[in-house]
């Protein structure tokens, strides 16, 4: 007679990581809502300034000393009297889609959900090879520290994954062991 599994191996693991450090996960948590309030921000600042968005990209390419005849001058100002409302639409859902989900993320990392670390180390796995080729592209401060940033989220995470997948089958091969004694 084969000995029956015993009752706790065929649970489900739990929603919450109460193993993980509560800091480094809301450090995380914290870094993803910074990320989507920016970019709330951004968003509402592009709101704000629609019907002023032709010359305020005047002058922004005359602050900056960019000639409006050069390529990308010409090209800036372009896109600035050519935008369209179903655009400005498309922006808005685009902002509005990425703040969601970057306070969603915060939101299951502060609160030390499983689901919200399996997410955040895919979403941030997902922009590593762009963020290199940005790198490789032009090496400047700005896109090094994105890019390690961005790693260090990754492995972290990784890390905690990893960890939780070794304790839970030290946990099941013990319990295996401890049912086939008896």
């Amino acid at each position: 007679m084969a000995a029956e599994p015993a009752p706790d191996l065929l649970q489900n693991p739990t929603a919450v990581d109460q193993r993980t450090s509560a800091a480094g996960l809301r450090t995380v948590a914290a870094f993803e809502a910074l990320k989507g309030a920016a970019v709330l921000v951004l968003g509402i600042t592009l709101v704000a300034v629609r019907s002023h968005f032709e010359e305020i990209v005047e002058n922004l390419l005359y602050h900056l000393h960019i000639d409006f005849d050069r390529r990308f001058g010409h090209m800036m100002l372009n896109a600035a009297m050519t935008i369209t409302d179903a655009r400005w639409w498309a922006i808005g859902a685009a902002v509005g889609t990425y703040c969601s989900v970057r306070f969603i993320e915060a939101w299951g990392l502060w609160n030390r959900r499983v689901w919200a670390e399996w997410f955040a180390l895919l979403s941030g796995a997902l922009y590593l090879p762009w963020e290199m080729l940005k790198v490789i592209e032009r090496a400047d401060w700005d896109r090094i520290a994105v890019l390690l940033i961005n790693i260090v989220i990754v492995l972290y995470m990784l890390w905690i994954r990893i960890a939780e997948n070794r304790l839970r089958r030290v946990r099941i091969s013990h319990e295996q062991t401890s049912a086939s004694v008896r």
